[in-house]
């Protein structure tokens, strides 16, 4: 299955930025983002973020404040703090042999930058690697983790996957099946996470939001500071 997968791979491989690249910290902001967030909103910014801030030492320069102000739009902004904060301790310390001590980076982020920045030979094993692996019976190994990601967010689908397009349904038992959709995220119109976006909007703009417990909700995440009921974002 694997000599399958990687022949398909070299046909079909998407072209995504951070894959031309073993910059650590590259990959490590692509890895970040693409947490929650489409491929397609990720690529511009991306390479934003990267002409603002090319390295490590740059972004760990900045102020929390500048960061979360770029990081606007991608939602889940608690990652920019994290990110900002395991810049500065790459640039204090450099790279450490457990990523897992940077923070916001957890056993998949580590093994995805540790594969594709440092050719650690370690799976990254995300929702799409996991369900090929269920659903083909295969395990995988590390050289096989793009190829995986690519087949499963174009071809072994979550709900009803493409077995006709797919390289590995001669020899797939779960060639033809069809799957209960997954449980839908709770909807973001109206819920309490916009209302936390909104009131960071409002701050980073320079205005001050009325929403009492969503600016308590944002101070206690990092993103604001509340100093005898003003908001500002965190110098």
């Amino acid at each position: 299955m694997q000599e399958l997968l990687l022949a398909w791979f070299s046909q079909n491989a998407r072209d995504l930025p951070w894959r031309h690249t073993t910059d650590p910290y590259a990959i490590l902001v692509s890895e970040v983002m693409l947490q929650q967030t489409q491929v397609d909103r990720v690529v511009p910014r991306w390479y934003a973020w990267l002409a603002k801030w090319p390295t490590v030492g740059a972004l760990a320069a900045a102020t929390p404040a500048e960061v979360i102000v770029e990081w606007q739009g991608l939602g889940y902004n608690r990652r920019a703090v994290s990110l900002h904060r395991a810049a500065l301790y790459v640039s204090e310390h450099g790279w450490p042999d457990d990523l897992t001590v940077l923070p916001g980076v957890g056993p998949y982020t580590a093994a995805a930058v540790g594969n594709f920045a440092f050719g650690r030979e370690v799976l990254p094993v995300d929702v799409n690697i996991a369900r090929i692996q269920e659903r083909t019976g295969e395990q995988f190994d590390w050289e096989c983790a793009q190829a995986l990601f690519d087949l499963g967010a174009t071809i072994c689908l979550a709900r009803i996957p493409r077995c006709d397009a797919c390289p590995l349904a001669g020899t797939c038992p779960s060639r033809g099946k069809r799957y209960e959709p997954l449980r839908k995220q709770s909807r973001f119109e109206g819920s309490f996470r916009q209302r936390r976006a909104l009131a960071l909007r409002a701050v980073a703009a320079g205005e001050q939001p009325c929403d009492g417990d969503a600016l308590v909700s944002l101070a206690r995440d990092g993103l604001v500071v509340l100093d005898d009921g003003v908001a500002s974002l965190p110098a």
